[in-house]
């Protein structure tokens, strides 16, 4: 019998045990493909359709309104906000309300027994009902409290001002990247159809050659000598199809387009050379006042000071106000609603104790975050001198390309008067077609840096590339404000919008 209890036992323990036990359900692969399926409907829905050719600022104007990156900031941004109006509520009174139903098995009774002689002095007896309904609204406001609830909402407003500078960020960041990727797409839509036209050519002589190898004519070694060169001409043509095939694909995923899609850029013949107009120590003064970094740090400078406040505060006494409405349908009592009110002085001691070391840390705090804007400014001074730097380089050596590509055009030009006249083979020809489209190739992609370098300058500096406000957000409308705002910067006005 014992035996049997002690195996029922152990039973019901296991069964309680494993009742308890947590597993986790793996996801099933069908919810993963419906997850992935709503999610490219997610990502691409509700975008304006391509109606041309892409230029360069609708390219970012897409980008600033469709890139996925960009959506999260505008999302956070919206987060903070309500999570300010969220902080305004902890300022405003406690207010507590509660109703119910009270009941007891018997009598709430009571006696009284004499502290003199211990005998009972009063028979048990009740003031209160077996079943009632209770009710009560009360309101309590400590000041204390109040002040420090305003100083950590104002705290939260500065943490949504982050969030906009931390967005202000990415929206340059993103028009820059377009920016880079846009030319270098450039470079490939005009080069990449004359790789594929030289790389046949190339395929078609090489094939000539080897016919000729396998019917014995010539020398040898000269044919073999000859099919190297061409595929020596092959594999340089490949190199450079590879650096520019990528450069579209980049491009989609920026402005958020779905990747494959067919879509051409806005062709350009001339390569006008941008000029700086603005000077240095301007653009010192516009980057350490209106660089995102430099802005966010200001804000976590004033959010320590206030936490600094706030450690002051906790020192004082707390005044708390309070007053309520209370309902009891007890049929005993004389009054079964009435109001009761009071105002309470509480004060923490051991605030008062530990409050020099939460000032001292809070201070702290406040000269951490200068020292750091203070290491930010010097390092954001050093990348504004680095872009002007490398537009500098980017300027000498997209005119030393240029050069180059001309001499080169003119030198094929000959070559293929030459190859006319059979003065020239056919492997010279190629080789020099090959020379010209390799400095026309590095003529475009050095442009492209020259184009890059000029406005990382401008983004180093911290300006924005559109204003506060915009009429509308279609991307023609975001297109033309950032075209304006360029052609500002062209002119030498960096001034704000």
């Amino acid at each position: 019998m014992k035996k049997a209890r002690q195996l029922f036992s152990v039973s019901l323990l296991a069964l309680i045990v494993s009742g308890c036990a947590v597993t986790s359900t793996p996801i099933d692969r069908k919810e993963s493909e419906q997850r992935a399926k709503a999610d490219m409907v997610d990502m691409y829905k509700d975008q304006e359709p391509l109606s041309g050719p892409l230029t360069l600022h609708e390219a970012m104007a897409r980008a600033v309104k469709y890139n996925l990156e960009a959506r999260l900031k505008v999302m956070e941004e919206a987060m903070a906000q309500r999570q300010v109006d969220l902080a305004s509520f902890d300022m405003l009174p406690r207010m507590a309300m509660s109703a119910g139903y009270a009941g007891r098995n018997n009598e709430s009774a009571s006696s009284s027994q004499s502290v003199r002689t211990g005998t009972q002095s009063l028979e048990p007896s009740t003031s209160q009902d077996r079943d009632r309904g209770v009710a009560d609204l009360t309101t309590v406001w400590n000041v204390l409290d109040f002040g420090v609830s305003y100083i950590s909402a104002k705290q939260q407003g500065d943490q949504r001002l982050i969030v906009q500078e931390r967005r202000r960020k990415v929206v340059n960041t993103i028009v820059q990247d377009v920016r880079s990727a846009y030319w270098r797409a450039l470079a490939a839509e005009r080069l990449l159809t004359q790789i594929d036209s030289m790389m046949a050519r190339v395929e078609k002589a090489q094939t000539n050659s080897q016919a000729m190898s396998d019917q014995r004519v010539g020398d040898p070694i000269q044919a073999l000598s000859y099919q190297r060169a061409l595929i020596e001409a092959t594999r340089q043509l490949e190199n450079q199809r590879r650096a520019l095939s990528l450069a579209k694909t980049e491009l989609a995923t920026l402005i958020n387009l779905p990747l494959g899609s067919d879509f051409t850029l806005a062709t350009q013949n001339d390569y006008p050379v941008p000029e700086l107009k603005v000077s240095m120590s301007r653009l010192e003064d516009e980057a350490l006042a209106t660089r995102p970094e430099l802005r966010e740090q200001d804000y976590q400078t004033r959010i320590s000071a206030a936490e600094t406040r706030k450690a002051m505060l906790r020192m004082l006494p707390g005044l708390e106000f309070s007053a309520g409405g209370h309902y009891d349908s007890n049929s005993f009592l004389v009054s079964q609603g009435w109001a009761d009110y009071g105002v309470k002085v509480t004060w923490n001691l051991f605030n008062v104790i530990s409050a020099p070391a939460a000032i001292n840390v809070a201070k702290a705090g406040e000269s951490v975050a200068a020292a750091r804007r203070q290491a930010m400014s010097i390092a954001i001074l050093a990348q504004l001198y680095v872009a002007n730097a490398n537009y500098q380089e980017s300027l000498r050596q997209f005119k030393t390309s240029q050069q180059l590509s001309s001499l080169d055009g003119q030198i094929v030009g000959q070559l293929r008067n030459r190859y006319k006249a059979n003065s020239i083979g056919e492997l010279d020809l190629i080789q020099g077609e090959l020379n010209t489209l390799q400095a026309d190739l590095r003529r475009d992609l050095a442009y492209a840096d020259l184009r890059n370098a000029y406005g990382q300058i401008f983004a180093s500096a911290g300006l924005d590339p559109l204003p506060v406000t915009l009429k509308s957000t279609e991307i023609k409308t975001i297109a033309d404000a950032l075209a304006t705002r360029e052609n500002g910067w062209a002119q030498g006005d960096i001034s704000a919008p």
